[in-house]
């Protein structure tokens, strides 16, 4: 299983990834949140103290190839990501990230937002 999650982690865009695996139960995580349109899961190489990924159930690639009709899943997908920092504790602030393409840093091609807290954040990031 490990070799097939480490081939699902560098899934290229448009192909079947460790989020869609995890989205179907195939894979196991331990969801911290889940509704209808979306599910939040901690990180399995935390960046910071608290890292939680909240990864939609529609697979949209990347924020750049999002369509206009993909705002309000856009928009639930961050008031996720808020309520999974207010339930880890981030009271004096977090980061929330998303990366789009191999410039920017995006290792799954299946949106999500990271959730980073825990710790004082640098800047500029990267």
């Amino acid at each position: 299983m490990a070799d097939e999650t480490a081939k699902a982690q560098i899934a290229q865009p448009g192909g079947d990834t460790i989020f869609g695996k995890i989205i179907r139960k195939e894979i196991p995580a331990t969801l911290i949140y889940e509704d209808d349109k979306c599910v939040a899961f901690p990180d399995i190489a935390p960046q910071a103290p608290t890292h939680i990924l909240v990864v939609p159930k529609k697979p949209i690639v990347q924020l750049s190839t999002a369509e206009d009709s993909d705002a309000a899943l856009l928009g639930h997908l961050m008031i996720v990501a808020k309520k999974c920092a207010e339930e880890a504790g981030l009271s004096k602030g977090y980061r929330i990230v998303v990366n789009d393409g191999p410039d920017g840093g995006q290792s799954v091609y299946h949106i999500h937002i990271h959730v980073l807290g825990g710790r004082t954040m640098k800047w500029p990031p990267g």
